[in-house]
């Protein structure tokens, strides 16, 4: 019998887009399941309150629960390292395989390792963030060598009102910031309408769209020692070696140190 790999995926409560379109990217895999905890998250803005949200203590009750299902790998799927900062990330999925010896990663380090695994430098950036949110994930992004060239972003906190914005809103915004010709595109929000568009929109423009749901499956079925490239028609990193690199993310051998 073929052994099942099972993906457990951390979740903001108020997310409406990534479980189902887990499910749909998985269809044709049906030895590798998705399964998720929510924790609660309801507005994205550089507010105490909302930055909160993201204090390791709920997500790694979630976490703890994901390990009741005997996961091969834990993914927080959100972006919020993009502007609480990369190394709280780093320090939750160190503490992720800690406590559930299973690897981890988080929606913003499979970003980074998609850049690392196509040699881009340069991106462009689509959210539906405010001004503020959107200038700190670009200043931490700097900071790990990557330099965003365009943006666009839609100045909204929701959490759940990003789910609301239509294909057409993403693929304008996409378009838009293709003009620059940056070495990839990131659309980054896990409730963002962006999955089905990416690949549809690559082969238009001839430029990698790295939508941060897809990045999350891609990443996160490394970590569990499944192969992307199996999930077929969901963008050109999937069709790249299963032996993409690791170095964002943890694994229970060899669990990252937090930097800094």
């Amino acid at each position: 019998m073929t052994r099942r790999t099972v993906l457990g995926v951390l979740t903001p409560s108020s997310n409406t887009v990534m479980e189902p379109m887990l499910g749909r990217m998985l269809a044709g895999t049906p030895d590798v399941t998705a399964h998720f905890a929510r924790f609660r998250v309801t507005e994205i803005s550089l507010g105490e309150a909302a930055l909160g949200q993201f204090d390791f203590g709920s997500q790694l009750a979630a976490a703890d629960l994901l390990a009741d299902a005997k996961v091969d790998a834990i993914a927080w799927g959100g972006t919020s390292g993009g502007w609480v900062g990369i190394d709280q990330d780093r320090e939750l999925c160190r503490q992720i395989t800690e406590r559930t010896d299973a690897p981890a990663t988080t929606s913003t380090l499979a970003l980074l390792a998609a850049f690392e695994a196509l040699g881009v430098r340069d991106y462009a950036l689509v959210t539906p963030y405010l001004e503020d949110v959107q200038r700190r994930i670009v200043g931490n992004f700097s900071r790990e060598g990557y330099g965003c060239v365009a943006e666009r972003h839609l100045n909204d906190k929701g959490n759940f009102s990003f789910s609301e914005f239509g294909e057409e809103v993403i693929a304008e915004m996409v378009r838009a910031v293709a003009a620059e010709r940056p070495g990839a595109i990131a659309i980054y929000c896990t409730n963002f309408n962006g999955t089905r568009l990416a690949p549809e929109l690559e082969e238009e423009l001839g430029i990698p769209i790295l939508d941060s749901v897809a990045l999350t499956a891609w990443h996160t079925m490394q970590l569990a020692g499944a192969d992307p490239r199996r999930v077929e028609g969901w963008g050109r990193l999937f069709t790249h070696s299963a032996e993409a690199p690791r170095s964002q993310g943890t694994e229970p051998s060899r669990p990252l140190a937090a930097d800094g």
